[in-house]
């Protein structure tokens, strides 16, 4: 006859060695993929110095100083893509656990949780290929652009890198092809509505005629200012009859 309690036994003893052995490959997994992370932030920052790289951006002919930026578009940048962002040090645990959430339950990068400093990084070093090398790389380079900057000149980077549609990478080759104007110029509403592009800038899109999708971004924006304390309904509201175009 079986002794129960020695079948129990060896079945735990086996469950531990299991519980063991995925425990060392995800460690081995974790392991390399960090390291092929790390690589490829060193092998970006040795072929292109971070200072070097920020000087040749100031240097473009459409590169807005952060003085020339509206108060009311890094308010809602910040509340839209990254509302922590003064408070966490180029990666955002709370972003990157609720990203992984999302993800696994979608069996996709749906969500990519990166801040600002990581998108940075990414417009300025790497490819938008949705690799998990890359958003580990992106984290190695997020602290050292956070190591380098202060949060106002990552903020202003970040203004005249990101991708605003229909060839325009700056914010100010943006204002003059959707409004025809400086970055300084801009009102309220152009600023929210600019701050939400980035999104799906082919999507979003303010110069397809109808803007009707743009409109809707921007309101989605100014409800995110709402959330976060940035604005109230009222404000909100305010900006949203501010004409646009």
């Amino acid at each position: 006859m079986i002794d129960e309690r020695l079948v129990k036994a060896e079945m735990k003893r086996l469950f531990k060695r299991l519980l063991a052995v995925l425990v060392l490959l995800a460690v081995v997994v974790v392991g390399a993929l960090a390291w092929r992370g790390w690589r490829l932030y060193r092998t970006a920052f040795a072929q292109m110095p971070l200072q070097q790289l920020v000087q040749q951006r100031r240097a473009a002919a459409d590169y807005t100083p952060l003085e020339q930026l509206p108060q009311m578009y890094l308010d809602a940048v910040v509340a839209v893509e990254d509302h922590r962002f003064y408070k966490h040090h180029g990666v955002d645990p709370i972003a990157i656990g609720r990203a992984i959430v999302v993800d696994l339950a979608t069996l996709s990068f749906a969500e990519g949780g990166s801040t600002l400093t990581q998108q940075l990084a990414k417009n300025l070093y790497f490819t938008h290929a949705k690799t998990l090398d890359r958003k580990v790389a992106e984290v190695f380079a997020a602290w050292e652009l956070e190591k380098a900057l202060t949060k106002q000149e990552i903020l202003e980077l970040y203004a005249n890198s990101v991708y605003f549609g229909s060839g325009c990478y700056s914010i100010g080759s943006a204002s003059q092809r959707y409004f025809g104007c400086a970055p300084a110029a801009l009102n309220g509403a152009q600023c929210v509505m600019l701050a939400g592009l980035p999104k799906a800038p082919s999507v979003y899109d303010p110069s397809d005629g109808e803007h009707r999708l743009a409109l809707q971004r921007q309101k989605q924006v100014l409800r995110r200012m709402v959330d976060t304390g940035v604005l109230t309904g009222q404000q909100a509201d305010e900006i949203a009859a501010q004409p646009v175009f």
